[in-house]
């Protein structure tokens, strides 16, 4: 988990939590709502098909981030065996963090390498900086390029770190209308936004 703060109009980091569990995540947003709005980009599935397979706009960002250079099988549908788990806790903590109150945040599910790769970054870095750390320095220096303040600076990140700071950049862009990729939410299946 990875938190920043809006700063002119760049993110500057906040705090770094590896390994947040689900009442960590919930409880310090609920302490960070009471300071200001939040916008929350979760990387989990936040809805999946009745019955399996690929869910609307699947297919759509499978076929974009083919077309940089992305294997297409980081797209996989929710419900496929070794996703569950993961959409099984991406729906948990959604919901957790809809009971904050009295600010509600701004949830969007987000796909971090997808964030990096449709927004330019080099994509052998995508590719391979969850087993390459160099290639996790790289990645930082380029979110520090695109308005993630304090980045570059953090050591020895873990490949979940690099991806919470994808994912942070994704719910940014797409809070302020700027993602590069966008699946509308449609409820009451798919209650969420599905952006890069």
């Amino acid at each position: 988990m990875v938190q920043f703060h809006t700063h002119g109009d760049t993110l500057q980091l906040g705090e770094v939590h590896p390994g947040a569990d689900d009442q960590s995540i919930w409880e310090r947003c609920c302490r960070w709502a009471t300071q200001s709005p939040i916008v929350v980009g979760l990387d989990a599935p936040l809805s999946y098909n009745v019955g399996g397979g690929d869910r609307p706009g699947d297919a759509r960002l499978r076929h974009a981030l083919a077309s940089v250079g992305l294997r297409p099988g980081t797209v996989m549908p929710p419900t496929l065996h070794r996703m569950a788990y993961l959409t099984l806790r991406g729906l948990a903590v959604a919901r957790l963090l809809q009971t904050i109150t009295p600010r509600v945040p701004a949830i969007v599910e987000v796909h971090p390498g997808a964030a990096l790769a449709l927004r330019g970054a080099p994509a052998l870095a995508v590719q391979t900086f969850k087993h390459q750390p160099r290639r996790r320095r790289e990645l930082l220096r380029w979110l520090e390029n695109q308005g993630l303040k304090g980045v570059a600076r953090l050591r020895a990140p873990s490949d979940h770190v690099v991806a919470a700071c994808a994912a942070a950049l994704a719910a940014w862009q797409w809070q302020l209308g700027q993602a590069v990729w966008h699946e509308p939410a449609a409820p009451p299946f798919h209650p969420f936004d599905y952006a890069c």
